[in-house]
């Protein structure tokens, strides 16, 4: 099989990297890609954005499997774009994609399908947001209603800040605040059939102790030892089959990843929000564990033949991903710095460097974006595949490097 992989990020990089270690993949391609991802893939040039010309791509190299990574070309309809072309995609239509595209139309599908979450208003302008604001009180959890690079949700004690941050939105939505840890639990499907994969939890604000702003994730681990044993069996009965069935009756069927973001409260589980894609960086460990080929999951999903396909199977053990991000971010972040130790990192034996925002500048591995890249290792419990993150952590440096200290403390 030959695969082509969209995006440019850690996440684009743990797939791509993964389709490389399947058998049944003969060619892995990546469009536009990364350095990183270079050494795991061909790389082309192309507007992920532009639908026409991912799909001239993907005839171009007469690929069997199109996988589209981020979120904003899946929104924008790039699926649609390559199915039209008679080419495999995993990834959902941009009618579908909408349950990331837009909080208020997942919050009416998960009205309309029963699923537990937040109550919440969506708000369009100050009378109706200080309304809401009233309603629930502090902790405020103001969302902007589209895409926001993992940025737009702003969790505070301050009404001002809140009220701030839902001026800066065309529409938001305000909801109740959700106690409880968070987990992440994706699930493939084909639109009918849905496998959850393995819980995960990242980590979204920049500093220890979750301080300071959220950011696209800062790290992440998996298995989660704590959680309960039927936290699966009851996400896939009353959150994500419901979601994929009321999805279908509406004749916009999801297929594709369906990300549940979810919140284990004093109440039950809630659902805090969907996403229309493998989450970054909750993709790297659990890639790092996956015992079975990737490839055909993600045919399976785009071809509605997964109840066809064995139920992913999982390694022993644990992975944990720890984000080294440039300096300033989440604010502004520096570019052109050069990298250094990636080499020395990946010495280590269960260490591997999955790039984010990096680019060549001559011979110089240099950072190009906020998240520059992620250190993962596996180990046989959570806290030595966290010693093993960070001895590679350790070795990576760049001019104002950041990251976290704690991702998967205690577990």
């Amino acid at each position: 099989m030959k695969t082509l992989v969209i995006g440019t990020g850690g996440r684009e990089h743990a797939l791509a990297r993964a389709l490389s270690l399947d058998p049944g993949v003969t060619e892995v391609h990546a469009a536009p890609g990364n350095p990183g991802i270079a050494s795991v893939a061909t790389l082309h040039e192309v507007d992920q954005m532009d639908g026409a010309a991912v799909a001239d791509l993907a005839e171009r190299l007469g690929v069997d499997l199109v996988v589209v990574g981020p979120e904003a070309p899946l929104v924008a309809g790039v699926a649609d774009a390559v199915t039209a072309r008679g080419i495999a995609v995993f990834g959902p239509s941009g009618a579908a994609a909408q349950l990331e595209g837009s909080k208020a139309f997942a919050k009416e599908v998960m009205e309309a399908a029963g699923v537990p979450t937040a109550r919440a208003f969506v708000c369009t302008d100050a009378d109706q947001v200080a309304t809401a604001l009233d309603t629930f009180g502090p902790p405020y959890v103001v969302k902007d209603d589209g895409l926001a690079a993992g940025k737009g949700v702003v969790v505070t004690l301050d009404r001002q800040e809140a009220a701030d941050h839902a001026a800066a939105c065309e529409r938001v939505v305000i909801e109740e605040y959700l106690d409880g840890p968070e987990v992440s639990l994706f699930a493939i499907t084909d639109g009918t059939t849905v496998y959850p994969l393995q819980p995960a939890q990242d980590f979204k604000r920049i500093g220890d102790g979750d301080e300071g702003p959220n950011t696209g994730g800062m790290g992440a681990y998996t298995p989660l030892p704590w959680a309960p044993a039927d936290l699966v069996a009851e996400v896939l009965a009353t959150v994500l089959q419901p979601t994929v069935d009321e999805m279908a009756s509406r004749g916009t069927p999801f297929a594709g990843l369906l990300y549940a973001g979810l919140a284990l409260t004093s109440r039950g589980t809630r659902v805090v929000e969907f996403n229309a894609r493998f989450g970054d960086p909750e993709t790297q460990p659990l890639m790092a564990l996956l015992d079975s080929p990737l490839s055909p999951l993600l045919m399976g999903a785009a071809t509605g033949t997964l109840a066809d396909v064995a139920f992913p199977q999982w390694k022993a053990g644990a992975a944990v991903a720890v984000v080294m991000a440039s300096a300033g971010y989440p604010e502004t972040s520096s570019s052109g710095d050069i990298i250094t130790g990636l080499d020395a990192a990946e010495a280590h034996d269960t260490v591997h460097v999955i790039h984010a925002g990096t680019a060549m500048q001559g011979d110089d591995l240099v950072t190009a974006g906020g998240r520059v890249l992620a250190v993962i290792a596996t180990g046989p419990s959570v806290a030595d595949a966290r010693a093993a993150a960070y001895v590679g952590v350790a070795d990576v440096t760049f001019d104002g490097a950041q990251h976290r200290t704690d991702i998967a403390a205690g577990i």
